[in-house]
């Protein structure tokens, strides 16, 4: 299998540079199964799609405002920092950005004020230790940037803070929003409440590592990047009631697929909390999920090959062609495809 085999033409136009001014007013393209012909729709009309019993898995993590700018200490050369990851004692994971890379001992002075000391380098991430005011998550709260993805064309407004976020997110650690979610607005939430649909949540905590393209052809010789998880008890339970009672579980997001299927051993969900570095291409069968709700992602990406091993790269590639035709908008801000499983 090819990295190729996962290639589309989108035009640039069709990639969104901001959300809608609605949340849930984003069109939903849905794919049935089998070879059922494509359905055009609204986020907004999940309620009429979905049945009362159906269990909708969200991912509640947070993301953090993980951007900094500085410039190293002694030489002034401009630094860009993105953290991927918090560490113990104010210290991070991050790709550093500049001209010459710095070496363990450099000291980068932030222009949100405070420094960051870089202790080591783990391939293409960066260890640094912060001395800032305070816990560093508390700080990076009041003194970071928004981490928009790179495919966005303009700096991060203050809408961002609030439109980069899940209106159910609580747990922070992400660097990139889980973008399935941020289509549901309270409307729609109680919308599909009052239709009797539940709601259950996991966290992935989203890495930069989303965004890294894929380097080799041979999709077998990627090796994935890692992500924390943690698939609670109580989502065990929830969906066991559900399959016994003949409902479907509805994954929103393929950060949710991911951590769903971390935690699956035998084809049985397990309470897991961890590291995941599972990579789900076609010939993998995925089974915690019947129905997937997901944006639209870029070509020749990981996350297109997991869309595909759930129902089928030639379905897939078919719905992403009638998406360009129809002026769907791409990636973070854009639209989302409803999906079922294959076969």
């Amino acid at each position: 299998m090819k990295k190729s085999d996962f290639a589309f033409d989108l035009p640039q136009a069709l990639i969104a540079q901001a959300p809608l001014a609605e949340r849930s007013a984003s069109r939903m393209l849905v794919v049935p199964p089998g070879d059922a012909g494509f359905d055009d729709r609204q986020v907004r009309e999940l309620p009429a799609l979905l049945r009362a019993g159906d269990l909708m898995v969200f991912n509640d993590t947070r993301v953090i405002p993980a951007r900094l700018f500085g410039h190293k200490q002694g030489s002034g050369g401009r630094v860009e920092i993105l953290i991927e990851r918090l560490l113990p004692g104010n210290e991070a994971r991050a790709q550093v950005g500049a001209s010459k890379t710095p070496k363990p001992g450099n000291l980068i002075e932030l222009d949100a004020g405070g420094v960051a000391e870089v202790v080591g380098r783990d391939g293409g991430f960066h260890h640094l230790r912060f001395h800032v005011d305070g816990a560093l998550q508390a700080w990076l709260e009041k003194a970071g940037r928004m981490p928009l993805p790179p495919y966005i064309q303009r700096e991060p407004g203050a809408d961002d803070a609030e439109r980069y976020q899940t209106v159910f997110a609580r747990e922070a650690g992400a660097v990139a929003a889980p973008t399935a979610g941020l289509h549901f607005d309270e409307p729609l939430l109680e919308a599909l409440r009052a239709k009797g649909v539940g709601f259950g949540h996991v966290t992935l905590h989203v890495g930069a590592g989303t965004f890294q393209p894929m380097r080799v052809d041979d999709v077998r010789e990627h090796r994935m990047h890692s992500e924390w998880i943690n698939v609670g008890a109580a989502l065990v339970e929830q969906v066991r009631r559900t399959r016994e009672a003949g409902g479907r579980v509805v994954a929103v997001g393929t950060t949710v697929m991911r951590a769903m299927e971390s935690a699956t051993v035998d084809g049985e969900l397990h309470p897991f909390a961890g590291e995941t570095s599972i990579f789900i291409v076609p010939g993998y069968r995925i089974t915690s999920a019947d129905v997937l709700l997901t944006n639209f992602h870029l070509p020749e990406s990981t996350l297109l090959m997991l869309v595909s091993a759930f129902s089928g790269r030639e379905r897939v590639l078919a719905a992403y062609a009638h998406a360009v035709r129809e002026r769907y908008r791409f990636f973070s801000y854009g639209d989302a495809m409803l999906l079922h499983a294959d076969g």
